[in-house]
């Protein structure tokens, strides 16, 4: 019962993200921004539907389990840590790669220190959300995969930046 309420309130988190990013993403074209990295963004997409399903599979198969709360505590803080980040770029996050033609990186929050504070977070996202409750090969599979992933995007974004 608790693992359902947990991935409801994970996939109503992660659709909001997606609907402030496409709102984001209006704006950002409206001030000329050029999108990058259009080749692999599908894959993401697919990496974070496939890890979604895959926690309900691995749920499923293992049946019941109990609740890990450090590791709740861990994704509660994660949340925090994530609103910070969003909230310190503002209009210019997106779940896409954007540049506004003049605009600089932001360099406020988070940002001042880490240069991809964003992505740290996703990294753990992706280990500690299947922990909640146990589901160890999720969590492994998708902490590879969601690697290499984000070494091709940062890769990319680093590139953008440089310009």
């Amino acid at each position: 019962m608790y693992f359902y309420v947990f991935i409801t309130f994970v996939i109503i988190q992660r659709l909001s993200e997606l609907y402030i990013a496409r709102g984001n993403e209006k704006w950002l074209r409206s001030q000329g921004a050029v999108e990058y990295g259009k080749e692999h963004y599908p894959f993401i997409v697919a990496l974070h539907t496939a890890f979604i399903i895959s926690m309900i599979i691995e749920h499923i198969i293992r049946g019941d389990s109990q609740i890990e709360f450090v590791f709740l505590i861990l994704f509660i803080l994660l949340l925090l840590f994530k609103f910070w980040a969003l909230s310190s770029l503002g209009k210019y996050w997106n779940t896409k790669i954007f540049r506004v033609p003049g605009a600089g990186p932001v360099k406020k929050g988070p940002y001042k220190i880490f240069k991809h504070p964003n992505y740290f977070i996703v990294i753990c996202e992706i280990a500690i959300i299947p922990m909640v409750f146990n589901l160890y090969y999720t969590a492994i599979i998708f902490t590879v995969l969601n690697a290499i992933m984000l070494t091709v995007r940062i890769r990319v974004e680093n590139k953008v930046w440089a310009k």
